[in-house]
């Protein structure tokens, strides 16, 4: 199953680690979410393990994350979007193409990045390459299933979550049957 991840900025007051007061600060966060509103409510209860009871956040802004794939590795503190692209040979028109996709890559640095993003992509079947490799202003990224005992009850959840979007893969033959009468006829 695919992951949807919601980039959340949240408005909250941080204690400030060079000068120890407490200091307003928006900052982005990414959650793996179905929906705007389940974003919305993920982030506001993963954000209370970094509030005291009084304090409150403010959501400033919740938008798709254009990642295609998210990897955290041990040991990494900072988290760096990594541009990867595919290259495959169009046969009919002999040229090569590239297909771009971004990645969400943990390291200490951009060197250790580009190694982690190699690590990734190795077993990939086709040609890529890596141009470009920036550190990503994201601060934590909450993952809707961790590994964790605790995700059993999460399974459940999300199972019920998503069971209650109606999808209707039946098919009405009598709207089937116009459809094609209809093209026949044109």
């Amino acid at each position: 199953m695919s992951a949807t991840w919601y980039e959340c900025k949240v408005k909250y007051r941080k204690i400030d680690e060079t000068s120890g007061a407490q200091k307003v600060k928006t900052e982005p966060f990414l959650v793996d979410a179905i929906s705007y509103t389940e974003a919305e409510s993920r982030i506001t209860q993963e954000m209370a393990a970094y509030l005291s009871d009084n304090e409150e956040i403010k959501i400033t802004n919740i938008k798709v994350a254009n990642y295609a794939e998210i990897h955290p590795f041990e040991n990494s503190d900072r988290w760096f979007k990594a541009k990867v692209s595919l290259i495959a040979f169009d046969e009919e028109s002999g040229k090569e193409r590239k297909t771009n996709l971004y990645l969400l890559v943990q390291g200490n640095n951009v060197k250790e990045a580009y190694e982690n993003t190699f690590e990734i992509m190795k077993d990939s079947l086709g040609e890529f390459s890596i141009p470009a490799i920036s550190e990503s202003p994201i601060i934590d990224v909450f993952p809707y299933f961790s590994g964790e005992e605790d995700d059993i009850e999460r399974v459940k959840k999300f199972t019920a979550l998503k069971d209650s979007v109606p999808v209707s893969l039946s098919m009405n033959e009598n709207l089937e049957m116009a459809d094609i009468l209809g093209n026949v006829e044109a």
